[in-house]
């Protein structure tokens, strides 16, 4: 007996360290996955402690709350058990059969392998509880009946399928999981219906958030603003690169997500988006002032006299204070509206990786009339931006009655 208990002490002391071992080696690609799931950005808000919820997300039903995800029992995920953070998870279901509403991309974790899921609850099961109540989510009729999300999610829960990867290349096969399911990329750059469902058949065509363009990710139209795979790649590790910085509701994934990521999955979500035979990267050719339209040229005068300072006269920039407006591939897209909210609301001081960053942007809502913001809009567009097409008043007029107020977008 002696014996048998000597051995089994030895048994159970060899094999302790190994499940140890396990234990870590799943919470630390957990913390990886959660990274990669951007789970922070919708779960911190601001100033306050990280997956603590709180964070105010504007929808066009309503202002939803971001949860708190600790393991705090009494307000947090404490209670649940791997089973329950699955179906919260990929269901959209809470512990107490009530079900989430869709700001939880559960339309796109729905295709998460299992082990994956709980991998990540293995992590956030390691971090510090916060013994906080998020604000609770309060919708207008009917938007606050959440059993009517039952029919809902029988529509559009797992309308999601992914394309099939037969002849990909495993790094294209590896992007399509980081882009269009741990990255929900589509749930903002896919244009929703009146139900408030992704539309599908217009996957990754771009999509418009809280006044804002989330631009088309398709290949073509990548390329078309000037993208290579070994740019996009930059951009999503250190938050800018040749073609500008991110902002707005990108700067977040970047400095909570995609920064994190390693070199191997930054390069594959770049050849998923591009694709394995990616197109050419469209060249800008810049039109001298003299050919531009007498609005763009008009629209001269007023970049020299309110962004010349920061920007450079010639457009190109100045380190660690502005980017450089030449090729910026915000000027290079077909849709006005970024251009015009920066320009209107500003944006702030971004800090980028390493010592990197830009100082804030003021913004000139207040001190420029629609006249001369149509003048500088088909300057920046037409002579860096490579569009031909002439913006009238009425168009900057029309994005400026669509747009939200600056406080209600500043959540």
């Amino acid at each position: 007996m002696k014996l048998f208990l000597t051995r089994l002490t030895l048994a159970v002391g060899l094999a302790a360290p190994v499940l140890f071992a396990h234990a870590d080696d799943q919470v630390k690609r957990g913390e990886y996955l959660a990274r990669a799931a951007d789970c922070m950005a919708c779960h911190t808000a601001a100033g306050g402690a990280p997956f603590a919820g709180g964070l105010p997300i504007v929808s066009p039903f309503g202002t939803i709350y971001g949860t708190n995800i600790t393991p705090s029992k009494e307000h947090g995920i404490g209670l649940y058990n791997d089973d329950e953070f699955f179906a919260a998870l990929t269901e959209g279901k809470r512990r107490d059969g009530a079900n989430l509403y869709p700001a939880m991309p559960y339309t796109s974790y729905h295709l998460m392998p299992r082990a994956d899921s709980d991998a990540i609850h293995a992590y956030l099961k390691t971090i510090e509880p916060i013994e906080r109540a998020a604000p609770v989510t309060s919708l207008s009729f009917p938007f606050n009946v959440r059993p009517g999300l039952i029919g809902w999610n029988m529509m559009y829960g797992k309308a999601l399928k992914l394309e099939p990867a037969e002849g990909k290349s495993e790094a294209w096969k590896r992007g399509q999981y980081m882009v269009e399911v741990l990255g929900h990329c589509g749930e903002c750059h896919t244009p929703r219906g009146l139900p408030g469902a992704m539309q599908l058949d217009k996957r990754l065509t771009g999509g418009i958030l809280n006044g804002y363009l989330a631009p088309s990710l398709l290949a073509t139209d990548l390329a078309a603003r000037g993208w290579n795979e070994q740019d996009l790649g930059t951009f999503l590790k250190h938050g800018m690169s040749a073609q500008g910085t991110m902002f707005n509701e990108m700067f977040p994934v970047f400095h909570n997500s995609t920064q994190g990521l390693s070199d191997t999955d930054l390069a594959a979500m770049a050849t998923f988006l591009l694709g394995d035979k990616p197109p050419a990267a469209k060249a800008l050719v810049e039109v001298p002032v003299e050919k531009l339209s007498a609005s763009a040229q008009r629209g001269q005068q007023e970049y020299l006299n309110v962004c010349a300072g920061c920007h450079a006269v010639g457009g190109e920039g100045k380190p660690h204070i502005a980017v450089a407006m030449r090729g910026n591939t915000t000027l290079r897209l077909e849709d006005p509206r970024n251009l015009l909210r920066v320009i209107e609301d500003g944006i702030g001081e971004q800090k980028f990786s390493g010592f990197e960053h830009m100082q804030p942007m003021p913004g000139f809502a207040d001190k420029l009339k629609p006249e001369q913001l149509t003048d500088l809009l088909n300057y920046l567009r037409q002579g860096w931006g490579g569009q031909s097409a002439e913006l009238a008043v009425s168009d900057v007029q029309k994005l400026q009655a669509d747009a939200p107020s600056i406080e209600h977008k500043a959540h």
